[in-house]
């Protein structure tokens, strides 16, 4: 069976459709698993051995995107996340089964509608998305291996990394950015202080990264380090190299974006903030790694409990 999985948002989001993919593909080796997502996240949907084919929706001609669909032969849709364009293009297509959760205008073009009220958070993003291929098949378990995605060529990637930087200990992340897709996260002054307790332990190598559009962040960061023995990664090379990369790291500490989601699809310890509303948590935005390696803070809106907060974690950075 050629399946189509649709998810065409952001980076974070694309990552909690992959245990969807994993287990579609698993379920029946002889599934031909097609991922549909946006440019950014073709080249990690490349790197999947559970993906046979990637389909990128560039937002542009219709009449292109509707032939791509129709060229892949596809027997069933599973769109997990829904927009008009996307609903619209498969229904065109004329993709026999389409299943799509039932929100939005958009629903009236699958044929296949589930209601799932995500709004309630009765579960995570991913697993919401698992959820929905017990519409294809009702005996489909929803267990994965993690992590998720690995890669043969992490111990070189480290090696290089480490000789270029006189990289000699083990490395604690700091990701201080977030594009705009986290809605809660630290001021770089808060940032700073966080950053500062794990130096002083002189125990890990503190390394910084930073989005190839953060540039200007990438050095507001390294005026405030100067002459600090710090790392600023700037990530020019892609992502893929990116995720080998942080598979090598001991914690990686960030707000709820998605970079914290590679960080957890490979299978590195987490510490991630959360915004205090249900919508934007942890139980909602959880990761597809182990739970165990996942450690989430929710940023209170009220001041002196933030402040309580900061003052936590500071604590448990000074003792890692």
């Amino acid at each position: 069976m050629n399946i189509l999985v649709v998810r065409t948002d952001k980076l974070g989001d694309f990552v909690t459709a992959l245990p969807t993919m994993k287990v579609l593909k698993q379920h029946n080796p002889k599934n031909k698993i097609i991922a549909c997502v946006a440019p950014l996240n073709k080249v990690l949907a490349d790197v999947c051995d559970f993906i046979d084919e990637v389909i990128v929706d560039d937002g542009l001609s219709m009449f292109t995107f509707v032939k791509k669909l129709r060229d892949a032969k596809i027997d069933t849709s599973i769109t997990l996340y829904s927009n008009t364009r996307v609903a619209i293009a498969q229904f065109l297509a004329r993709i026999p089964i389409r299943i799509a959760p039932a929100t939005k205008i958009a629903q009236i073009f699958y044929n296949r509608r589930i209601i799932q009220r995500r709004s309630e958070v009765k579960m995570a993003e991913f697993e919401y998305n698992l959820e929905l291929t017990k519409v294809l098949f009702n005996d489909i378990d929803l267990t994965y291996k993690k992590p998720l995605l690995s890669f043969s060529d992490t111990d070189k990637i480290k090696y290089v990394f480490n000789a270029n930087n006189n990289i000699e200990k083990e490395i604690i992340a700091f990701h201080v950015g977030f594009g705009g897709s986290s809605d809660a996260n630290w001021t770089l002054d808060e940032y700073e202080v966080l950053i500062r307790e794990v130096l002083k332990q002189d125990k890990y190598q503190v390394v910084l990264t930073f989005g190839p559009d953060e540039k200007e962040l990438y050095e507001k960061m390294q005026n405030r380090f100067f002459g600090q023995n710090i790392v600023f990664y700037l990530s020019l090379e892609g992502l893929v190299y990116f995720a080998k990369l942080v598979s090598n790291f001991k914690l990686f500490v960030s707000t709820s974006t998605g970079t914290y989601h590679i960080a957890s699809l490979v299978g590195t310890p987490t510490m991630t903030f959360f915004a205090d509303t249900l919508f934007a948590s942890s139980k909602r935005w959880k990761s597809v790694g182990d739970i165990k390696n996942q450690k989430h803070y929710m940023i209170p809106l009220d001041a002196k409990k933030r402040e309580e907060l900061f003052l936590e974690i500071k604590k448990e950075l000074t003792f890692i």
